[in-house]
């Protein structure tokens, strides 16, 4: 999020710790949720504009043990909605949910008088509002605390001489933003370790504290408590268990491409054998990958490889933020006509409102080829059909799918969205500078490990939590959270899309 359409940071669309500290590392567990409102229904062209917005939003500058949180929502790219999760903060514990975001580094909630935040969320889920005051285990971060310089490097902080309070400013390229002061306190969580849970156990975090919000965070439709950064920066939630040893500097998520939804996201490592890896770009705010060509159908694209250069106003980046997909102005036009060379003997092309698309009477993993996004160190993302199609509706009996991957306007950003990151793992191994994925059954259960230079092979049991934090089983897995009855009115909703 920031002034300028792409400057240094983005920020996912928005609306986003007692002095227990637990012994050597743990992988800790976040499933996401996609919320979605009853009476929102997003055709291509809108679903475009929320990305846009969401681009806009620059930001300017050794026992083993796992966290479990509770699933509750569903996801689905082509359906208004968020990421996010449930945190515990402050004493005694209360909740917050919290947009995932793997484009900005704070964890920030709303905090009580604030200015602008919203104070009912069409998401169905209660808003809470943090208060130092109530919370003894809370205490202000001033401008002297070396955790406070650590937020100045990365301009994730920023220091008043009047009160001598370490906070922050984020401006948003939309006319949004929001300010307030950091905090510290206590994030709880449960473990499970070694085959027995230990409840209430806590690590003190910084996190800021919202004053004021303007724009589009003060609306209500999507409005969760706070943002949950998941950036490499030092004042990120990542960083901070890093450094005190609690966790890796490293995590990974599996996000379900169906209808019911749901997914997961851990501090640490989800090992499977055929994740591939690319050395991220270093010295970059976000998470920008050195991708070096496109393939289509195994025929290498007529794009010059300086297309996908890195550098303040180009390059490719994994955002699970954006909805679509993004590609670079130069790389567009010769992926579409790719693309529609192929297909062309058996659809129909069709333009809508300026999106290409194809009408269709049979399956498109019938018709349309498979994509490859070729990157540094031999590392090849595969994406079939439905990475890079969106299905708007149907004319005549025949099915609409639309190319949801968008040109930005006189840009070179390449921004990988849900719709490109659904259906795989990732894994962002922080420490080691690189990013893996693999096409998986996110559905599936996944092992997990905390040992990323090691090798140890730890495997860990997580989303076996019940509501309750009791066990239900130990099978050595981590398996993901759905929930049916969001199912059932999420398959109702997906007739009328991009009606």
């Amino acid at each position: 999020m920031g002034a300028a359409p792409f400057p240094a940071g983005i920020l996912i669309a928005a609306v986003v710790f007692h002095a227990t500290v637990v012994l050597s590392s743990f992988p800790a567990t976040f499933h996401l949720e996609r919320g979605i409102t009853a009476n929102h229904k997003l055709k291509l062209s809108k679903l475009k504009e929320r990305d846009r917005v969401r681009h806009g939003r620059m930001l300017q500058s050794s026992g083993v043990g796992v966290v479990d949180f509770p699933v509750q929502g569903t996801f689905d790219p082509f359906l208004v909605g968020l990421y996010y999760t449930r945190l515990q903060l402050g004493t005694p514990p209360r909740d917050f949910y919290v947009q995932i975001d793997t484009g900005s580094d704070v964890l920030w909630v709303s905090c009580g008088s604030c200015n602008g935040c919203p104070v009912n969320s069409g998401l169905h889920i209660p808003l809470n509002f943090f208060d130092p005051g109530s919370s003894p285990t809370a205490s202000l971060i001033s401008c002297s605390d070396q955790r406070c310089s650590l937020g100045l490097q990365s301009s994730d902080s920023v220091c008043s001489a009047q009160n001598n309070l370490c906070g922050y400013n984020f401006q948003y390229g939309d006319g949004s933003g929001t300010s307030g002061y950091y905090v510290s306190d206590l994030l709880h969580f449960d473990t499970v370790l070694g085959g027995s849970v230990m409840n209430n156990s806590s690590a003190p975090i910084v996190f800021g504290c919202s004053a004021l919000q303007a724009g589009d965070l003060t609306k209500s439709d999507r409005a969760v408590d706070g943002i949950f950064g998941f950036g490499q920066q030092d004042m990120s939630v990542v960083s901070q268990l890093a450094s005190q040893g609690i966790s890796p500097r490293a995590f990974s998520h599996c996000l379900k491409g169906d209808d019911s939804g749901g997914g997961i996201l851990v501090l640490g490592v989800i090992v499977e054998p055929n994740i591939v890896y690319t050395p991220l770009v270093p010295s970059q705010p976000h998470y920008n990958l050195n991708m070096q060509s496109i393939s289509v159908n195994g025929q290498t694209l007529a794009i010059d490889p300086s297309v996908f250069g890195t550098s303040s106003s180009q390059g490719t980046i994994i955002d699970s933020g954006t909805t679509l997909a993004y590609l670079a102005e130069a790389a567009y036009d010769p992926f579409i006509s790719a693309i529609t060379s192929i297909v062309s003997p058996s659809v129909r092309p069709y333009l809508s409102k300026g999106n290409h698309c194809y009408l269709i009477s049979s399956s498109i993993n019938d018709i349309f080829p498979q994509v490859s996004l070729n990157f540094a160190g031999g590392a090849s993302m595969i994406l079939i059909p439905q990475d890079y199609l969106v299905q708007q509706s149907s004319i005549g009996g025949a099915a609409l799918w639309c190319i949801g991957f968008q040109k930005i306007q006189g840009q070179g950003i390449t921004i990988l969205g849900d719709l490109v990151l659904k259906d795989k793992i990732f894994v962002y191994d922080i420490a080691n500078q690189r990013i893996g994925w693999a096409n998986y059954d996110c559905s599936m259960s996944v092992n997990v490990s905390t040992a990323i230079d090691t090798g140890k092979s730890e495997f860990v049991n997580a989303g076996t939590l019940s509501n309750n934090g009791s066990p239900k089983s130990m099978p050595h897995k981590l398996t993901p959270v759905t929930m049916m009855s969001l199912l059932l009115h999420m398959l109702l909703l997906s007739f009328y899309l991009f009606l």
